[in-house]
């Protein structure tokens, strides 16, 4: 899954993307590197971003998902968005996955469209919300707890009338988490797979990175592939990030490896990553 932040204010890449022209091109990059889905989005989520209102989201993303959807990239085109009025023009416009961060719960109408329209749906765990979620984030224990929440969150979504096969279940690595909940979480991926449904991981350029290694925004491909390979093997299979390159080489290799392990040894798998 390849970002594409139409927004000034996006941690990684505030700015770059905002002109309609340039956010385009840059999808249709990421697609050619290889990217299933390219996820678009006009309000940044980052620790302490400012709402954007649905009038300002909507003239950010609208050209640019019908754009990409002209020039035919062949990826499916995602919406993040947690407002209904921007989901239901972005769909118009050809959209047909709703990536929303809060899980339904800050306009539960959106389940309806989901449901109504025959459309993917991403639910993200979000301790808060984004202005605030970093501040001391505390939990019981964070898999338990993450995996409780997207348990609930979909079998809202499900009671809503939408189809169970069409959720994907994302952990929310970075929001309202600490790097010791963030490497707890890639490490329990496992228990998050249980629940039946494909996970999305986005580690992409974070600062737990950062953190970990030392270096900058711009030069944490190499560890935001490391942490995508380790969550695919234990059962992730979505990877949401900024360039496409490196994470998706070291997938393939991953993945290559896995199916050539032996019929009898213990950890086996039957999809390939995104």
């Amino acid at each position: 899954m390849g970002v594409v932040n139409v927004t000034p204010d996006s941690f990684s890449d505030g700015g770059r993307f905002l002109d309609c022209d340039t956010a385009v091109a840059h999808g249709a990059w990421l697609a050619r590197e290889g990217a299933a889905i390219i996820d678009v989005g006009g309000e940044s989520t980052r620790p302490g971003a400012a709402q954007v209102d649905a009038a300002q989201e909507l003239e950010r993303v609208v050209p640019v998902l019908e754009r990409l959807v002209a020039l035919g990239t062949g990826a499916q085109l995602s919406v993040d968005t947690s407002k209904l009025a921007v989901a239901e023009a972005a769909v118009s416009a050809g959209a047909t996955l709703v990536n929303d961060v809060t899980a339904l719960r800050a306009e539960p109408e959106l389940a309806g469209l989901v449901a109504d329209r025959g459309l993917d749906c991403c639910l993200m765990h979000m301790l808060g919300e984004p202005r605030t979620m970093q501040e001391d984030p505390r939990y019981e224990d964070v898999v338990d707890d993450v995996r409780s929440f997207l348990e609930e969150r979909m079998s809202v979504a499900v009671g809503a009338g939408v189809a169970e096969e069409r959720i994907l279940l994302d952990p929310g690595i970075g929001f309202g988490k600490t790097m010791a909940h963030n490497l707890a979480l890639l490490g329990g991926v496992g228990a998050l797979a249980a629940l039946g449904r494909p996970i999305v991981i986005g580690v992409s350029r974070k600062s737990f990175l950062g953190r970990l290694t030392g270096r900058g925004v711009d030069q944490r491909e190499a560890a935001t592939a490391a942490a995508n390979v380790l969550a695919y093997e234990r059962g992730a299979s979505i990877f949401r990030v900024h360039e496409v390159a490196a994470s998706l080489d070291a997938l393939t290799v991953a993945a290559a490896t896995v199916s050539a392990w032996s019929p009898t040894s213990p950890r086996t798998r039957t999809s390939s990553p995104t």
